[in-house]
């Protein structure tokens, strides 16, 4: 069974307000009121002086459980919200598995599920590893791009990205944070929608992204009421509550605090939140927890995980 043996994550230290932000990339006041009331961010983090490349390496740098283990590492996967990341031909992921002593590990991107890209990363990584059947097996994961396009920085009337990175190593078989289920409900009818109506995306959002979990709950064979916390992807704050109040659930269960810290850092949101719910002792040793997300770009993606702690 997919297991997460050690998260690491790397955030920026400059924060940029919202409404410098949003005056950047043009937004009315109106609509930085928006982002700021309802969506309840307040800024993003940022990190001009570094590219992709050293966004990932810190991430990875952080992650002590990696040293010594090195030649366990059988797979690194990028997971991406969008298709190209960088500019051609730079190819920031094989020149980090050179410089981190991984070169002999299988390396590639996981795309095409926008946001929720993240999870489907841990999904394929657990699979590959289990095909293997090689007991010490490791892939590691990495998240995080830059807010390099305008498409890359901002989703009308929804978020603001931001940018940082995480690296997860998983296991095939673990003793803690062990997945029990995974499901995702993709929407090929939203393809192109985010450009010319916006506002049917926001509508289904909350229902779309509740069928999801619904349904990993169900295939974990359990009931709502045996999750303990939520783990949500970062985009704002308004989309979350609604969620709750349409399947019941309590919204002080669900780590909303980085939404107005860090902004919606692409994939990484949900080892970032992971981080802060473990370093704050929220979960503890049997605990049922659920990661959710949802990304929309070629059509949408809305997606969730179980896991036992």
């Amino acid at each position: 069974m997919t297991a997460l043996q050690a998260v690491a994550t790397y955030l920026p230290k400059q924060r940029v307000p919202v409404a410098k932000r949003g005056a950047e990339l043009g937004l009315t006041r109106m609509q930085v009121r928006l982002f700021e009331r309802y969506h309840e961010l307040a800024e993003v983090a940022l990190d001009p002086d570094r590219e992709l490349r050293d966004l990932l390496l810190a991430a990875v740098d952080n992650l002590d459980e990696l040293r010594g283990q090195e030649h366990r590492v059988k797979y690194v996967l990028h997971a991406r919200s969008f298709p190209v990341v960088v500019p051609y031909p730079a190819n920031p992921l094989h020149e980090l598995c050179e410089r981190v002593g991984l070169s002999h590990a299988c390396a590639f991107a996981v795309n095409h599920h926008a946001c929720a890209t993240g999870l489907l990363a841990l999904e394929v990584a657990g699979r590959l590893l289990a095909a293997d059947g090689d007991p010490e097996g490791l892939a590691l994961v990495l998240a995080g791009e830059k807010a390099f396009t305008r498409d890359a920085k901002l989703v009308p009337e929804t978020t603001i990205f931001a940018e940082g990175a995480a690296a997860c190593l998983v296991s095939a078989t673990g003793a803690r944070d062990r997945m029990l289920a995974y499901a995702a409900n993709l929407r090929g009818d939203f393809d192109d929608e985010l450009a010319y109506d916006p506002g049917r995306y926001q509508q289904e959002y909350p229902s779309a992204l509740a069928d999801a979990i619904h349904a990993a709950v169900r295939e974990a064979g359990l009931d709502l009421d045996d999750i303990e916390l939520i783990l949500p992807h970062n985009v704002n704050a308004l989309v979350w509550r609604k969620l709750c109040r349409r399947i019941g659930f309590p919204a002080e269960r669900v780590l909303l605090e980085n939404v107005p810290r860090f902004g919606h850092v692409f994939c990484a949101d949900a080892f970032i939140n992971y981080q802060t719910a473990y370093q704050g002792g929220r979960l503890k040793p049997g605990s049922r927890y659920l990661i959710a997300a949802a990304g929309a770009g070629r059509g949408a993606t809305f997606s969730a995980m179980v896991f036992e702690h």
